[in-house]
């Protein structure tokens, strides 16, 4: 299972992300419809001033269960160990061994 730590502060950058996302995308709209550099450049240090975890670029998926961030599948939210051990026992529905 991963830290506590690692786990509070990736929520805490959603939270940051969720926050500044209506912003951020505003800033980056203008950003593109400038016109001249000079006003590139104001908008440009606009976007500079707003907090590094309020980039959507800084979060990373964790499994719901364990918090482990490597072996990731979006589908079920879940990483690799725990994906195959629920589907074991049968809790994800419509999930079967292959077999050909």
């Amino acid at each position: 299972m991963a830290k506590k730590s690692m786990i509070a502060r990736e929520r805490k950058r959603e939270k940051i992300v969720a926050k500044y996302s209506a912003k951020r995308e505003a800033l980056l709209e203008q950003f593109q419809n400038a016109e001249n550099q000079q006003e590139k450049l104001v908008i440009h240090r606009k976007i500079q001033q707003l907090p590094r975890n309020s980039a959507p670029t800084r979060l990373h998926n964790r499994c719901w269960m364990t918090g482990r961030p490597r072996g990731y599948y979006r589908d079920f939210g879940l990483c690799r160990n725990m994906l195959r051990d629920m589907a074991h026992k049968g809790l994800l529905p419509g999930v079967v061994k292959s077999s050909w």
